[in-house]
């Protein structure tokens, strides 16, 4: 389960869960169903394991792992794609 330290889950009228980590929307549900992740470029052990936790604690079928300092997600379909920019949504 997500804890709260410096995290905030809300909605808006395009989305239907954002979650918020020091300020940044580390993961955004829209309601066309897209999933936008995004590390603000604070690519750290915690982004990475509340953008998890989200995706556990919601039902969203993806993981973020790390390896040789660069970001993978697992997406719901199978596929591993590499986070770069920052930010990904599938």
């Amino acid at each position: 389960m997500l804890s709260n330290y410096k995290t905030t889950i809300t909605s808006d009228a395009a989305a239907t869960i954002i979650v918020t980590y020091c300020n940044t929307q580390i993961v955004r549900v829209n309601n066309d169903g897209t999933v936008t992740l995004n590390t603000g470029g604070y690519e750290t052990v915690t982004t990475k394991k509340k953008m998890n936790q989200a995706a556990k604690q919601f039902g969203l079928g993806y993981s973020v792992s790390q390896r040789a300092s660069r970001w993978y997600v697992s997406k719901p379909d199978g596929n591993e794609v590499v986070l770069e920019s920052n930010s990904l949504t599938f």
